[in-house]
């Protein structure tokens, strides 16, 4: 189980970048953002993918294709809009804690899985969870607030992170049993297949971003170089790499405490964003990452004791 954990502790590091980089490229739009990301991401899976090919061909179903579209779909393309969309109007804080709530849709999704614990058992933790979330938001509406933002344009960016909610709790779900069940393939190879499923996707996606005018405004800069290198650090980083430990978590470990370890993507981006703002957080914020790292850590140790019966 300790090895599960760190899988899913490596995952969560990599995949916060993805709430940094809308930040660092106010210039360009969410759908620029997620066509070049998982071009990206499909091409370096394609390279990857190439030596593992002549023996897999033979072993790629045409429901493996169908469930790989799905998943990319879904998990990749369409939640990604919702994310950048969610950090360019409301920011990093409130866009990855509101997605930081996968840990309770997810547990209460799958909390009928083999290997799951009783909702009735989990209870403490998830209130745990749901008392930092909690925190977030009175944070963010509140300084909102004080600030004299626009509450429209913030409103709007916590729609969009509820959509990337939705997204990613049917994939994160769905990828587990899909896994679970048809379980001829290993980490790497999974994750590889998904990122071209992913760029095939996404090549449709960089046709309408080339296609319809860019809504940003002439005062933004739209710096093609460093679009470039933060696409390629998401696409490599978070996408390859990221979804690799992260199928790797999935494998070996219950579909409620996996869920549960989605939380250290969102502590993760918090603190990249409070690097990248050049600030500490306030006071309802840490008490929000103490109530989420105490509401992991207390499912760690109910699945522990589990284990050991």
């Amino acid at each position: 189980m300790g090895k599960g954990i760190s899988y899913g502790l490596a995952a969560g590091a990599l995949w916060g970048l993805v709430f940094l980089a809308p930040r660092l490229l106010p210039g360009f739009s969410p759908l620029e953002l997620s066509a070049a990301r998982y071009v990206l991401y499909g091409l370096v899976s394609a390279v990857f993918l190439a030596p593992l090919w002549p023996r897999l061909r033979h072993t790629v179903t045409s429901n493996d294709w169908r469930a790989l579209f799905r998943l990319s779909l879904v998990g990749n393309l369409v939640y990604y809009l919702f994310v950048a969309a969610s950090v360019q109007m409301a920011g990093i804080a409130p866009a990855s804690l509101i997605v930081g709530v996968l840990p309770v849709t997810v547990t209460l999704i799958g909390s009928r899985d083999h290997g799951a614990l009783p909702l009735s058992k989990l209870a403490g933790p998830l209130a745990l969870v749901v008392a930092g979330i909690v925190c977030i938001n009175v944070d963010v509406f509140t300084h909102a607030a004080a600030s004299g933002g626009d509450w429209r344009l913030t409103l709007a960016g916590v729609v969009c992170a509820v959509g990337a909610l939705a997204s990613w709790t049917w994939y994160a779900v769905a990828n587990a049993r899909y896994l679970a069940k048809f379980g001829h393939f290993t980490s790497q190879e999974w994750s590889l297949l998904t990122g071209v499923a992913t760029g095939v996707l996404a090549c449709a996606l960089a046709i309408a971003a080339l296609l319809l005018p860019h809504p940003g405004t002439a005062d933004v800069p739209r710096d093609w170089q460093m679009f470039l290198i933060v696409n390629i650090a998401v696409a490599i980083g978070a996408s390859t790499i990221g979804n690799a430990f992260w199928n790797a978590a999935s494998r070996t470990l219950p579909l409620t405490l996996s869920g549960q370890l989605i939380v250290f993507e969102t502590l993760f981006a918090l603190v990249y964003g409070f690097i990248y703002e050049h600030r500490l957080p306030r006071l309802l914020e840490i008490a929000a990452v103490t109530l989420l790292l105490a509401g992991v850590s207390a499912s760690v140790r109910l699945h522990s004791r589990g284990s050991t019966h």
